[in-house]
């Protein structure tokens, strides 16, 4: 929708640049003083509209608003009302300043009471150098959230589904990888796993290292799109990637709602993660996300067999403490691309299935650790799919080559179905554009039409094809494309060496003869 509104996409360009010569000019730093500000509007329009809807029904409501608010640490109390959004954003810079700093900020922490949000608050800070900027910053989010509600009245949207949008491309400008490789996957390669395993209402769905939640926002709109399917499909348009995808607007009653918020959960061990990933969330309609901070692969972690659905990009080229790591994950090794296919696996029900993103080493690295773990998705699963990325697809984050695993837990590997990723529709520089060539829609096509039984040398030729168990057991579960993919030769036929050297012998006459009317002339 973003795209539709060069006004949006005007403010929110100004918001980034305001934070960035302001002084903040770390990404992460400003996207969570945002977030911050974000919720605080957000909290007083959303008690607005409760009394609002109160007064209106004539029912009793007491506003979160009302009373006293005590400071904590201090024998100080300020009246709730004066917290309120729309009192502040009228005061004086140096006095608004101090005034969110040292009291409307202590109150957001603990607004929600035990909600997730309010917990992962709890070691937060508000970090604003100067007035100035908090002032503009007010400045700009209410010309958003105008803009928001004018596009919903006028182009037919709904306020969710754009604010939502907002938030999005607010954490498109996180433009820096984070600590031990984690960075955001790209929108289109989180709906390409999410359609290639298509989750359902009612599964429980879990990302182990969920960062900014996107790919719990994807199963979201994914389940949301086979609802709308089901009773209109002419209600869904492709979008710029070509996938088939509702709005947070679709219809969903209250009961529904309840089974798809219990059924997403996600972890991370970076608060400023599980803050960013609990609001996405919640911008997009779900009220009370299920985002807590955790280590999965910690001692004190123990959730085995609790989930249908596994959907993730943990984080690459990381070490974990030998010490740390939990009893039962049995890898002899402290890296992390290879714990959390382990942990991965465990975490899933038996009949559970697993879409995630490696880097390729793991698909052909010969050490012990390497071996026995691809040996955990061919014996111990069914592994169904891989499907090899090139390396610019996470730039500007990160230059390396991955590839997307499916596997099932507790069926059994007969074949297992390769294909090569060529284009994911943008360019594979630093700048990422959009172009027309693109192998994701083929991807999804060949997979749903995959078939169960090993290619020929011919077939394996193409982009894709099938190899038989035995065949990978036999390379040492080696699991990279090119290790089975027969190469074409093209047949060059060479003249004989008689017809060579008498061309060579015409030419070497031809350039004596060049130098004895050279040298004529010269004369």
């Amino acid at each position: 929708m973003l795209q539709t509104n060069p006004i949006l996409k005007s403010l929110i360009d100004r918001l980034w640049n305001n934070f960035w010569s302001g002084g903040i000019s770390n990404p992460l730093t400003a996207i969570e003083q945002i977030t911050y500000l974000i919720f605080m509007k957000q909290m007083d329009d959303l008690e607005a509209k409760r009394e609002r809807d109160a007064e209106f029904t004539d029912e009793a409501y007491t506003s979160k608003f009302e009373g006293q608010f005590q400071i904590p640490g201090s024998n100080t109390y300020v009246n709730k009302q004066d917290l309120r959004w729309r009192t502040f954003k009228r005061m004086p810079a140096d006095e608004m300043l101090l005034h969110v700093q040292t009291k409307v900020f202590p109150f957001l922490k603990v607004f929600e009471g035990g909600s997730k949000f309010t917990k992962a608050m709890a070691n937060a800070v508000f970090i604003m150098p100067k007035p100035s900027l908090l002032v503009e910053a007010i400045k700009i989010i209410e010309e958003i959230f105008i803009e928001i509600e004018r596009d919903a009245v006028e182009g037919g949207h709904a306020f969710q589904d754009i604010q939502g949008d907002v938030y999005e491309m607010l954490l498109g400008e996180i433009a820096s990888a984070g600590k031990n490789g984690q960075f955001r996957t790209p929108r289109h390669i989180i709906k390409l796993m999410n359609d290639l395993v298509q989750p359902q209402l009612g599964q429980r769905i879990v990302d182990p290292a969920c960062g900014t939640a996107g790919f719990l926002l994807g199963a979201y709109q994914y389940i949301l799109t086979d609802l709308v399917k089901k009773e209109n499909t002419e209600a869904l348009q492709p979008d710029e990637d070509g996938f088939m995808r509702a709005t947070v607007s679709a219809t969903l009653n209250e009961n529904l709602k309840h089974i798809v918020e219990d059924s997403l959960y996600g972890y991370d061990i970076d608060t400023t993660m599980v803050r960013l990933g609990l609001m996405n969330l919640m911008m997009h309609g779900i009220d009370q996300p299920n985002i807590d901070y955790k280590d999965t692969l910690s001692k004190s972690y123990n959730e085995d067999s609790q989930y249908d659905l596994v959907l993730a990009n943990p984080p690459f080229t990381g070490n974990i403490d030998k010490g740390d790591i939990n009893e039962s994950l049995k890898l002899n090794t402290t890296k992390t691309e290879l714990l959390f296919i382990e942990r991965i696996y465990t975490m899933l029900k038996m009949g559970g299935t697993a879409a995630i993103v490696i880097p390729q080493g793991v698909l052909f690295g010969s050490g012990k650790a390497f071996v026995e773990c691809r040996k955990i998705m061919v014996e111990k699963s069914e592994l169904k799919a891989v499907i090899s990325m090139p390396s610019g697809v996470f730039k500007p984050y990160a230059g390396v080559s991955t590839a997307i695993l499916i596997f099932t837990k507790g069926s059994e590997t007969n074949n297992v179905w390769f294909y090569d990723m060529q284009n994911d529709g943008y360019t594979l520089d630093d700048k990422r554009n959009k172009i027309e060539r693109s192998d994701l829609q083929d991807i999804v096509k060949q997979f749903q039409n995959r078939i169960a039984i090993p290619s020929s040398d011919k077939e394996r030729e193409a982009t894709y094809f099938t190899i038989d168990k035995q065949e990978i057991v036999l390379n040492n579960y080696d699991l990279s494309y090119s290790k089975y993919r027969k190469e074409v030769y093209e047949e060059v036929e060479y003249e004989k060496p008689k017809v060579i050297f008498e061309k060579l012998e015409n030419l070497e006459e031809n350039i004596i003869k060049g130098i004895s009317e050279l040298k004529e002339i010269i004369k």
